[in-house]
């Protein structure tokens, strides 16, 4: 069966700059996968064009076999998308967003308000349901942002920086909701939090300069003596040699 995430030789390029260089790979369903990499190595890119809001200077990215440039449609239909900054509408009410962002994907009546019931009980935020988003502290609204991606129950989720802003027991709420969808779900992680690669993920990948210099889980690395951070500071000062693991 194919991968529900499928990306071949991606590319970006901003003028002479090449933001995001030949990367490939595949997520399977039940992998969390951890997207890490120093500050401008080209992680936000990645996502943004896999969930189809930058096109690709060159390469293909699929969502559960529909092309993100070609078919769209179809293949947001299938992802759940949390982007840096989770926009939102910040005048409408917690309740009122989601039900907004429910009709947009289809749903009325009755099936509208228990999806919208249930991203709220899966984020816990039924206690600021009627408050407008513009008064909530930065970790409720990242909340909002993580409900409206898990509203429709895709398969797919590419989540950026999902517990930013979070306290630490908010951040445990949103690890083990993680850990619960995993095995349904094909799941895209960027993180600069490497303890919660090590909490939630089963593989991770890093990257610098816009290539891959890592794929592997997160065991292969220990069993080798370096740890995330050690990988991290490495690439981080730019000591590192590019190479690829089996995952």
């Amino acid at each position: 069966m194919a991968a529900l995430i499928e990306i071949e030789r991606l590319t970006k390029r901003f003028g002479g700059f090449t933001a995001v260089d030949d990367v490939s790979f595949t997520v399977d369903r039940g992998e969390v996968l951890g997207f890490l990499g120093p500050n401008g190595a080209g992680k936000s890119t990645t996502m943004r064009m896999l969930a189809g809001f930058m096109p690709p200077s060159a390469g293909t990215a699929r969502i559960c076999g529909a092309d993100v440039v070609a078919q769209p449609v179809a293949a947001k239909r299938h992802l759940g998308f949390l982007p840096e900054g989770a926009p939102t509408y910040p005048e409408m009410t917690v309740e009122g967003f989601l039900g907004f962002t429910g009709r947009i994907r289809g749903f009325r009546g009755g099936a509208l308000r228990d999806r919208v019931a249930q991203a709220m009980r899966l984020t816990q935020l039924e206690g600021v349901r009627l408050q407008p988003i513009e008064t909530l502290s930065k970790g409720f609204k990242r909340r909002v942002g993580l409900a409206q991606a898990l509203l429709h129950d895709p398969p797919v989720l590419v989540l950026d920086e999902p517990t930013d802003g979070l306290d630490p027991n908010q951040k445990h709420e949103v690890r083990e909701l993680i850990r619960r969808m995993a095995p349904e779900k094909a799941i895209v992680i960027s993180t600069h939090i490497l303890e919660e690669v090590a909490a939630v993920c089963s593989r991770a990948i890093i990257i610098a300069r816009g290539r891959v210099v890592v794929d592997a889980p997160p065991s292969v690395l220990e069993r080798e003596g370096q740890s995330l951070e050690e990988v991290f500071r490495s690439l981080t000062l730019g000591e590192a040699a590019p190479r690829r693991e089996a995952a």
